[in-house]
């Protein structure tokens, strides 16, 4: 594997980042990249593991080591073939994921772990830049039909591996551009879209067809639906937002995340909407100490923020991880976003108790009350209250499940949580199947991939009888 004992003589790169004082002006993308040669030395670091828990960490189950050693041979083409096979779109992950194959990484155990997503991301965009990425149409088509609701990566890694199996994919997206959150949740200075716009060329060369500004349900009605597909999956996401149920919340200068990181991304892509929630000039509050509420910290910054404070209700997480958090599992510890790195004021242990503001409506202060945890409890410190001045809050307390709405009421679904379905991703309305958030939570795009492929291979068998379709059985993730 690569040179013998490279990980003892080089040390992890520090990866490359974008100036802040440039960065924080436009919406471009953060990170850059490392020289090919470095990247090289990066793959070099990979150890061969007898056992490579990066396989385990991975939900994928990526084959790390293969194509770390193939990098490091500068045998680029060989190594996006055996990247590309457990990951249909490496350049979502390699940008949004939080890496847990290198915290699995065993070289972690007592040194820095491989540079697993910076290699990731950078072999597939070379793959790209070399035209080694292009459609792969089936050979034999199967004359099947199945809908896929959603374009999210969930919906779109289970209409690419159908299409590939030969079936004729329909997928149906509401918004106007398909992506779902990658397009209109994740702000652009972490994922450009023209990331996702090349990856949709690819499937409509592979015969996958895309109807954008269709709710199902609604402008085509579920009997319509059945009766055109032999099979539906419902990719749907998990964008109910969990509210804050405080006093005030109904004032104009409180929103959900999603609704100030969509608008922003509209008006990146072209289309802004019309009264914007924007943050130029004003003081922010972001709740909510998750992914969403550091995307929403980094878009109020380029916006102009005034001040930007970000609050979570709980403990600061310790720095490094400990005797309950031991390796290779994921560790619950202090990470800084790079929305972080370009300011704000972070606060932890404070809860939001309540909005207020004129008499017509805006909203001027927020309310707060600073807590304790023992023994997994919360409790409210004596004198712990205090308020804020504060022209905009933003509300990113995390996801509620699926939204309600007549594709599932006449689907005859009760979804609460979740879409209702088997270890197989059938749903109990026979034909119907379910993956990616809508089925399994808020999660990771890593997830949704995954979700969207084993998704596949079970409607590939449900059509055919049998299915050649790959798989990578769920396994206790770390």
């Amino acid at each position: 594997m690569g040179k013998h004992k490279g990980f003892l003589k080089y040390p992890r790169a520090k990866l490359p980042k974008r100036p802040i004082a440039e960065r924080v002006r436009d919406w471009r993308e953060v990170e850059g990249d490392l020289s090919p040669d470095k990247l090289r030395t990066q793959a070099t670091r990979c150890m061969d593991c007898g056992v490579p828990f990066c396989h385990q960490g991975c939900p994928l189950g990526n084959y790390i080591p293969d194509w770390n050693d193939l990098v490091h041979r500068d045998e680029w083409r060989e190594a996006i073939d055996r990247l590309h096979a457990t990951n249909n779109f490496p350049e979502f992950t390699g940008r949004t994921c939080p890496a847990p194959c290198e915290e699995a990484c065993v070289l972690n155990i007592n040194d820095d772990p491989v540079t697993i997503k910076q290699i990731e991301k950078q072999l597939v965009d070379r793959a790209w830049a070399e035209g080694w990425i292009a459609p792969r149409p089936a050979g034999q088509r199967t004359g099947r039909r199945v809908a896929v609701v959603g374009s999210g990566p969930a919906g779109l890694a289970c209409a690419q591996q159908l299409a590939r199996a030969g079936h004729d994919v329909t997928v149906f997206e509401r918004d106007d551009r398909p992506g779902g959150l990658l397009r209109y949740g994740i702000p652009d200075f972490k994922m450009e879209k023209g990331h996702i716009d090349r990856r949709v060329e690819q499937m409509i060369g592979e015969g996958v067809t895309f109807r954008t500004g269709v709710d199902v349900g609604r402008h085509l009605t579920v009997p319509d639906l059945r009766a055109q597909f032999d099979a539906v999956c419902l990719a749907t996401g998990a964008q109910r937002p969990r509210d804050l149920p405080v006093p005030g919340r109904a004032l104009n200068g409180v929103h959900f995340a999603m609704e100030f990181l969509t608008q922003q991304n509209q008006a990146v892509a072209g289309d802004p909407p019309d009264d914007q929630i924007h943050a130029g000039g004003k003081r922010v509050v972001v709740l909510g100490g998750g992914d969403t509420g550091a995307d929403c910290l980094g878009t109020a910054i380029r916006q102009g923020a005034k001040e930007v404070m970000h609050f979570h209700y709980k403990p600061a997480p310790p720095e490094s991880r400990g005797a309950d958090q031991p390796w290779p599992w994921y560790p619950m510890i202090l990470r800084d976003s790079t929305s972080h790195q370009e300011g704000g004021i972070r606060g932890w242990s404070v809860v939001a108790t309540g909005f207020s503001g004129t008499e017509t409506g805006r909203l001027t202060t927020m309310h707060c009350q600073r807590v304790d945890w023992v023994g997994g409890k919360m409790i409210e410190l004596a004198d712990g209250a205090f308020e804020l001045p504060v022209d905009l809050a933003l509300i990113a307390v995390g996801f509620d499940g699926p939204e309600p709405g007549p594709l599932f009421r006449d689907l005859g679904l009760e979804v609460r949580a979740r879409i209702p379905s088997d270890a197989r991703f059938a749903t109990p309305v026979p034909g119907v199947f379910a993956c990616g958030d809508a089925r399994r939570g808020a999660s990771l795009v890593v997830w949704a991939i995954w979700e969207g492929r084993e998704a596949a291979r079970a409607i590939d068998e449900h059509l055919m009888g049998r299915s050649e379709l790959p798989t990578l059985p769920d396994r206790n993730p770390l």
